[in-house]
């Protein structure tokens, strides 16, 4: 038999009585969320949403119910909760829901400003929202995936719970989201420190100064924006005028800094060096043939080829090479004996 006074029975049959429309809502409100959001490009670990209960609105109203006029006064019925991997995200999903709803400022809360030791799982900011056209509010609860990890797991654990939690299990508690809150903090630092690195190489890429440029993985992708390879590829397709399928060429980073290059200004001088050599390991490798399609990749391979040669490496560095690019297979043994058996003829090796 229900504990509600009159009162908190209307507010449950006009909830009753709403609880479709606000499932629709709560669909097209997830879901505007979550287009809005990859449309910025903006990546979030997940998108919760759910409608209250109906035991949890009783169990709600029988506690307060007296607060409540109508349903129109709870805010929480439909609740979302938009869960970030980084901190400074939180306030681009807040921004981009200012744009999508009428936020309810005098009832929304920044917990975030709380600065009690213990409050890392609850820092999250909520808004509340409403549309023009459903005269309900519902809530928005932002925060990121540690808080949000963090907050369950002191659920789980009965932290807050009301019952006594001896103190030395509170101290515990409290270093654990003392280490939380630092690392979410670190790797928002960390993830801001890297795209202003990317910036610096990208505007040192661009200036010319390859010099002072670090060989690594940021470097080297922007450095491939600039087709270094491209002149190569097109003197050796025009033996056959042929044409130049695309194709990744970050793999060459591995072999690359495997043979000792440092720098993009390594790389840019490799090409240099080495570019009439791979000419002629391309011209004689496809010279005889009617290939009318090449790889972008035959360029850089050619001139890893000429290097490994000019160096000493031999058919052990050359077979390194294709295992490093494709994995170990048996056939790059007998690949590096052929290729290097002709390149013996070839006039840079006699140079």
């Amino acid at each position: 038999m229900s504990a509600l006074d009159p009162h908190c029975e209307a507010i449950m049959d006009e909830y009753r009585s709403l609880l479709p429309r606000f499932e629709e809502v709560r669909k097209t409100v997830h879901r505007t969320i979550k287009q809005t959001l990859d449309d910025a490009g903006l990546l979030v670990a997940a998108i919760e949403s759910r409608v209250k209960t109906e035991s949890s609105l009783e169990g709600k109203l029988e506690l307060k119910g007296s607060k409540y006029q109508s349903l129109k006064d709870l805010t929480d019925i439909l609740g979302l909760r938009v869960i970030t991997f980084y901190i400074d995200d939180v306030d681009k999903v807040a921004s981009a829901l200012e744009r999508l709803f009428v936020i309810d400022w005098d009832n929304s809360i920044d917990k975030r400003k709380a600065h009690e030791i213990d409050s890392f799982g609850y820092l999250s900011l909520h808004y509340i929202c409403s549309l023009p056209d459903f005269p309900y509010r519902f809530e928005v609860q932002m925060r990121t995936l540690l808080q949000h990890a963090w907050a369950n797991m002191n659920h789980d654990t009965g932290y807050k719970s009301g019952v006594e939690i001896p103190i030395r299990y509170r101290r515990s508690m409290s270093r654990l989201a003392g280490m939380l809150e630092l690392v979410d903090e670190e790797f928002s630092k960390m993830r801001t420190e890297l795209t202003d690195y990317r910036r610096q190489v990208q505007a040192l890429v661009a200036s010319g100064n390859l010099d002072e440029v670090p060989l690594d993985g940021d470097t080297f992708r922007s450095y491939l924006e600039l087709k270094p390879f491209l002149a190569l590829n097109r003197r050796i397709a025009a033996v056959n005028q042929a044409e130049i399928q695309d194709v990744p060429l970050m793999p060459y980073l591995v072999v690359l800094k495997g043979l000792g290059f440092k720098t993009l200004g390594d790389i840019n001088r490799f090409i240099k060096e080495y570019g009439d050599a791979a000419y002629q390991i391309a011209t004689y490798q496809i010279g005889l043939t009617d290939l009318d399609i090449i790889s972008s990749s035959l360029g850089p391979q050619d001139l890893c080829i000429a290097f490994i040669l000019k160096s000493g490496g031999g058919k052990a560095g050359v077979r390194m090479m294709f295992d490093a690019l494709g994995g170990t297979h048996e056939a790059n043994e007998a690949m590096a004996e052929f290729l290097v058996e002709q390149a013996k003829s070839l006039p840079f090796m006699n140079q």
